[in-house]
This record gives structure tokens, sequence and C-alpha cells, in this order.
């Protein structure tokens, strides 16, 4: 059974030891899943418990504080990703000031040693930690050679000869290359929450729209896309949607707004997933409410003939629990 644990003090949580990998693990994509297999597979072999040890929020985004960190997920979809994985237990760890103060010894001998009992630690070739990031891989096989556990290296991730990374995935999913950007991330990307109800100025206009706050979230997808939502009906449903700040009516808080094409009804307080097939333009500021009508409605069209059955090109996959894409036929 899957534990989730928040807390670095406390009992021991592995009496019969484990197999740990220690990383952020932001969006779940192919590369932290092949590490997180590998674990997994040790662990069996050693009869041990399989752990991820992550932080939240993760440590970049602690030290930028006043510049907001794109995320490619929330905390609620890190742990449903590595749940279904098959792992025994997610150690996702408060990083606050006093983590960003602990010593690596530290955290050595108080997370991997008397927590977890570790009897292998895997970690990427760059791995840093501690505090001012005094900790790295040499160091982390001295206290193994005290500790008795080994560190293993897991070699950077490649799919077609491009580097699966996080930030390449953001920077990816920033210039709107969504189908690259699925590709490293093993599945399409979204964004989910709870319908809010908004302003109404949409359904005044003759666009109704399904408002999901962003909240603490910063997203690296902006402006007017062609996407999909999930959660409405059986299957999904073609929709055009807006991420920004939404400068035309005076928008202060950025809003994802998806107006679903051919659909009626009430979605307050439900749970969607919006996911984000092809960006159509940027966000802008128009002169009049009548021109930026105009334009929903060029955008509502093209949005339409990209995600209409005729165009194979932007057909949906479909992904299984554990995120792998199965694809339906369509070109990727």
């Amino acid at each position: 059974m899957f534990r989730l644990v928040r807390d670095r003090q406390g009992a021991a949580l592995a009496p019969q030891g484990s197999v740990v990998c220690i990383g952020a693990f932001d969006g779940v994509h192919c590369g932290h899943r092949a590490l997180l297999n590998r674990v997994r597979e040790r662990a069996a072999r050693l009869g041990a418990a399989a752990v991820a040890v992550s932080f939240e929020p993760i440590p970049r985004e602690y030290f930028a504080r006043s510049s907001p960190v794109s995320r490619l997920d929330d905390v609620r979809g890190k742990i449903r990703q590595i749940a279904g994985l098959g792992l025994d237990m997610l150690m996702l760890l408060r990083f606050n000031a006093g983590m960003a103060s602990m010593q690596a010894g530290e955290f050595v001998e108080q997370v991997l040693v008397q927590r977890l009992a570790a009897r292998e630690v895997w970690v990427g070739a760059d791995f840093r930690f501690g505090h001012n990031r005094q900790g790295d891989v040499a160091f982390l096989r001295e206290m193994g050679g005290r500790h008795g556990f080994a560190t293993e290296v897991f070699s950077e991730f490649t799919l077609g000869g491009q580097a699966v990374r996080s930030s390449v995935i953001r920077e990816m999913l920033a210039r709107g290359d969504f189908m690259g950007a699925r590709h490293l991330l093993g599945r399409p990307f979204k964004i989910g929450g709870h319908v809010v109800r908004g302003r109404q100025l949409g359904r005044k206009l003759g666009y109704p729209t399904a408002n999901i706050r962003l909240g603490r979230r910063t997203s690296p997808v902006n402006g007017i896309l062609a996407v999909r939502v999930h959660g409405v009906a059986e299957h999904s449903m073609a929709a055009v949607a807006s991420l920004g700040a939404r400068p035309t009516v005076a928008g202060v808080e950025p809003l994802l707004e998806a107006h679903l094409f051919d659909f009626d009804g009430d979605l307050y307080g439900r749970r969607i997933d919006v996911e984000f097939v092809a960006k159509l333009r940027d966000e802008e500021k128009f002169d009049s409410l009548e021109s930026m009508v105009e334009q929903i409605g060029r955008d509502a069209e093209q949005a339409r003939a990209l995600l209409a059955p005729s165009n194979p090109v932007f057909q949906p996959d479909f992904a299984d629990d554990r995120g792998r894409v199965r694809s339906s036929g369509a070109s990727a």
C-alpha cells in the first residue's frame, strides 16, 4: 500500500531497509519514471521498500519567491503520478527555512539513515543537497561508506537524442510545442482544478467559460489555445481557452478560462482537467469588447478546425493510470 509521509523526523519507516531516489520530480516526466521504475525494481530484488524523496515547494521555487517559477504539475499531480508507478512510499518533505539551513550530513543521518534505513540511494550526476548545496555525489558516497548504503548515479535519460529535463519541457510549453512536451512527459500536458464562478462576462458576450484559478501555481503556458477538457463527459470535449491576466477587462489574477463547444450546463464546483493541444496566439489587449468578441469568434473557429475529427494531427491519445501513452493511431 502506498504511503505519503511529510515529516523528516520520527520513527523508522522502513525496518527492512529501503532503496531511495531523491529529486524535485516536477512533472514526473519520462526520465523521472525511468529512475522511479529502476528504484522499484531494485527494491523488489533486495526485499526492501521503494521510496521517493521529494520536496514541496521544490527548492528552486522556494529560493525564487520574488520571481515565480513555472511548474509542470501541482502537488496533487506529483503524488498521483508517483503513487501510480508502484512505489511503496513518497516522503514529500516541506521545504522551508529549516530544511534550507539543514547541513548535508544531517540530512543523510536524519532522513536516509534513521527514517529510511537506506540500502541504496539513487540520484542524478549533478545532485546537490544541504545548506548552500554543500553535499554532492562524492559526499553522499562518503556518508554511504560510513552508514552502509550504496550511492548510485542515474545517467541522463534521453529520447531520440533529446535530454529529458523538466527545464526543457517548460521551454517547449512556453513556445507552444505541446507535441514535443507530450513526447518527453509521456502524456499530454494538463492543468486541473475546480470550476469557480467568475464575473460572468463570457456568458454575457456569448462565450460562457469554465474558469480555473491557478492559485500559487505559475504556468509555463499562456495565451489563447485549442484545448480538450476532461471530466465533463465520458470523452474529452473540444474547447478554446485563454490563460492569462485578461488585460482587456483589467484582470489581475491569472485565470484559465475554457469555452466548451456545443455545451450548455453548470460545471461550478466540478473538477476538470484542461489538456493543451495547440497555441493560437498570445494574449493581447483590445480597444473594445466588440473587437475582442470578434477575435474570440475567430479563435473559436480555428480551435474547432484544429480539434475536428477530420484533422488527424490533433486527435487524442489515451493514457492509462500510470501515465503511459497509448497511441490512437494519430501522428505525433
